[in-house]
């Protein structure tokens, strides 16, 4: 009964912030828009780490293998994210950013019931490839939306709220896992991946209320006076002008244009390592499989759980941070500080684990970790893939940038089983030899961030166009 009390205040509370946000944003039209926009990546946040909580007690119901574990339990959402990032694009552009952005939320929701009632591995597998796909296709249209949406002033930090919802998802996620251990004894898990179904509701309806991408209205429908009304309420200070401006870079543009030609080969090897490295610092290896790495660490089942509400914290600490600093110092200052953040908290975590210096000395580092992914590569990576491809391909473009970053991920969930489960992995003994792995690919990623990476900080959407030589 104290949990199912604990539970019901710390919802209610959340629900009083969200209305507190919801009627400040209501004041202003534009943060209104690219908030409800960036709620698709709360509901990202959520529905990717709210399997962390379920990990243990759903292989135990169903007594997989590690393999079967791997695939069809904890890597099927994100599979289902590769499907929604690789083909998410098409839909994107030919049918509106809007429209998309709805059928999110109906993908989110029917992800979350079904989820919660599935009578076997295989229902509970397909729900959740559902809700994967919701995800995928949230990493294209939110980020390409609010992109398209936001002065070049405040572009940065505008986009960025996405990546910040994800991390407040994520933390929600963590603290909803933390409070539900109890509320339906054997059947907690359901009630975990269940609740994402109220605020997958209200996206929904909310969704309905924001207006189309002006950009997409240009680029489509040569339809100046509806996006010249839209850009005037969303408080641009030159309608008629930025409006002019997107004309003249459309019409540069070929329609129907493939994505992979020589033209885009910049921005495509762009978009390639900024999603590559995103993964291969293993920030979804730690996020998906947080209870089970600090309980190889030492720490109880229940102390892994809270513990991991602290990453979920500090996440959503550091991603104010990046959000803060990412239209005043730039994206590539910030991609500088996070590699080093990471090559020094991983290196630790394996010494750590090679030492058995104690899960508090771990912890601490895989806080730095978080603090270095969230206001680095976190705060970046959905900005900087939204920015640097033109007007007629960048759906395409956040799809392909996307549906690398989802692979990665996917093969990272999938083979983590294999290396950690606690009687059959083949590291289970030697935990740090993946740690090491992945700070040496947070040392490529320095070097790569320092050689190639511009800076698009402060400047529009058509000027890096001319910046990457494509137009």
């Amino acid at each position: 009964m104290k949990t199912v009390f604990i539970s019901g205040c710390v919802y209610s509370n959340l629900f009083y912030y969200f209305k507190r946000i919801i009627a400040y944003a209501m004041r202003n039209n534009i943060f209104f828009i690219a908030l409800v926009a960036a709620m698709a990546g709360f509901l990202f946040g959520f529905d990717t780490v709210v399997i962390s909580g379920a990990n243990l007690p759903i292989k135990q119901l169903w007594n997989t293998s590690p393999w079967f574990h791997g695939l069809f339990i904890m890597s099927m959402a994100l599979w289902g994210t590769v499907i929604g990032a690789l083909f998410g694009g098409k839909p994107t552009e030919k049918y509106g950013r809007k429209k998309v952005l709805f059928w999110i939320g109906v993908l989110y929701t029917i992800s979350a019931v079904g989820s919660a009632l599935a009578p076997d591995p295989y229902s509970f597998s397909f729900f959740r490839f559902i809700g994967g796909v919701g995800v995928g296709v949230s990493s294209i249209a939110a980020p390409t939306y609010i992109a398209e949406i936001a002065t070049t002033r405040i572009r940065g930090r505008l986009v960025a709220m996405y990546q910040f919802n994800i991390v407040f998802g994520i933390l929600i996620a963590f603290i909803s896992n933390y409070l539900l251990q109890g509320f339906g004894g054997a059947n907690d898990w359901r009630w975990m991946l269940g609740v994402e179904a109220i605020p997958a509701i209200i996206y929904t309806v909310l969704v309905l209320r924001v207006p189309e991408s002006p950009r997409w209205l240009i680029s489509h429908y040569d339809d100046a006076k509806a996006a010249e009304k839209i850009l005037t309420d969303l408080g641009a200070e030159n309608a008629k002008e930025e409006i002019a401006s997107i004309q003249v870079s459309t019409g540069h543009e070929v329609h129907h244009e493939p994505l992979f030609s020589k033209k885009y080969t910049k921005p495509i090897l762009l978009a390639f390592f900024i999603a590559f490295f995103n993964q291969l610092s293993g920030i979804n290896f730690i996020l998906y499989y947080a209870p089970e790495i600090l309980e190889h660490a030492g720490l109880a089942a229940k102390d892994s759980l809270f513990n991991s509400i602290a990453i979920g914290g500090i996440n959503l600490i550091f991603t104010f941070v990046g959000l803060y600093f990412i239209d005043r110092t730039g994206r590539k200052n910030l991609m500088i500080i996070g590699s080093l953040g990471y090559m020094l908290s991983l290196s630790m975590v394996a010494y750590a684990f090679y030492t058995q210096a104690g899960a508090a000395f771990m912890m601490s580092f895989l806080l730095v970790f978080i603090a270095s992914h969230a206001m680095g590569q976190g705060a970046v990576i959905w900005v900087f893939i939204s920015e640097i491809f033109p007007n007629n391909v960048r759906a395409l473009g956040q799809s392909f940038g996307a549906s690398v970053h989802w692979v990665f991920a996917a093969l990272i969930t999938l083979l983590t089983p294999v290396f950690l489960d606690q009687s059959k992995g083949l590291l289970r003994n030697d935990p740090w030899i993946i740690f090491v792995f992945f700070a040496g690919m947070m040392t490529l990623q320095l070097i790569w961030v320092l050689t190639k990476f511009p800076e698009t900080k402060g400047v529009s959407l058509e000027d890096i166009q001319r910046k990457l030589g494509i137009s």
